[in-house]
């Protein structure tokens, strides 16, 4: 089977922990280069017998042998080496959130069309079945027509200082990190968008940024929803759908790799309880999807398009927060 040959631009933690495993263990993908410009490409490359390093993100974009990137760096930088890697005409898998703002993220999507690359926000969970499984339950009409919706993506953050999620210029702040994936969540199983934002937050003092962040969204469908985040509560990562009739819960929503790829459906309905457990592993998934994508010449299942409106909610989410005041998006 042919393999897109995919360079990573960075040696950060997610590369190393997640995504690089993961390119090993997909069927139509391969590493085949790392760069760095901290000088830990050669160590990186040593411990998972990465066969090309880089001193440089430039020197990899130029080398005709890369296909593709997997761009994990920091948040203020994805815009960036989006682009540069898109000028390369190398395929872009980019770290989420996609960029800082919307109009950066459809600069981003507009410029990789222009370009005739692909682009694919890294929302890994999303290509965990559980949540195709939770919106089967919902069109079949076992829970009554939905009403309400919550999505919670917390951890406690112990060793704050010289940490990038805490730092404000560089796109830091557990709405862009974990809230993200609540706004997303929300957004993908309701299959609906908001048409206003309501949200509040704990800023840190010494870092400004948001360490919390509580919102509430109005769907367009009339639903209504809430998200929280936070680097100060403990590890929690669920969603919850509820119902005129019952009620589906998601416990393990963002990250069911920890258990294993294990997912697990909760539907209560009636005082009866039913668990469904499917397994899946999200990261291979969303390797060997995006690489058929660029195999084929198709387009991605996560649109560009669909990374702009969630930056869109995002920034909306942000000045609410800024304003205090409820931020339509209509």
């Amino acid at each position: 089977m042919k393999k897109v040959r995919w360079g990573i631009l960075s040696t950060a933690s997610i590369a190393q922990q997640a995504l690089i495993p993961a390119f090993e263990r997909a069927n139509n993908a391969v590493v085949t280069g790392i760069a760095s410009s901290s000088g830990k490409a050669e160590e990186v490359a040593a411990q998972f017998n990465i066969a090309k390093t880089y001193s440089s993100y430039e020197a990899m974009l130029q080398d005709p042998e890369i296909d593709a990137v997997y761009i994990p760096l920091p948040n203020h930088l994805h815009k960036k080496w989006t682009l540069e890697a898109a000028k390369h005409g190398k395929h872009i898998l980019c770290e989420k959130p996609a960029s800082l703002t919307a109009e950066e993220t459809k600069e981003m999507v507009e410029f990789c069309t222009e370009s005739n690359v692909k682009f694919m926000e890294a929302f890994m969970y999303q290509f965990h079945p559980q949540h195709e499984r939770v919106r089967e339950i919902i069109k079949s009409g076992e829970i009554g027509e939905v009403k309400f919706m919550r999505a919670s993506f917390s951890f406690f953050l112990a060793q704050p200082e010289g940490n990038v999620r805490m730092d404000s210029e560089k796109g830091g702040g557990s709405l862009y990190d974990v809230g993200c994936y609540g706004i997303h969540s929300i957004r993908s199983i309701l299959g609906t968008e908001p048409v206003e934002v309501h949200v509040h937050a704990n800023v840190d003092s010494d870092y400004q940024v948001d360490i919390s962040a509580f919102g509430h969204m109005k769907m367009e469908n009339g639903v209504h929803a809430h998200f929280d985040c936070s680097f100060d509560m403990v590890f929690r990562e669920e969603y919850e759908v509820i119902g005129t009739q019952g009620q589906i819960k998601i416990p393990r929503a963002f990250r069911p790799d920890n258990y294993g790829g294990e997912g697990l459906v909760i539907v209560q309905k009636e005082g009866v309880t039913r668990e469904e457990k499917i397994v899946a592993d999200i990261y291979r998934e969303e390797v060997e999807h995006i690489s058929q994508v660029i195999l084929e010449d198709g387009e991605p299942a996560y649109t560009g398009e669909n990374a702009i409106q969630n930056m869109r909610v995002v920034e909306a989410c942000y000045q609410s927060i800024k304003t205090g005041s409820i931020i339509k998006l209509v």
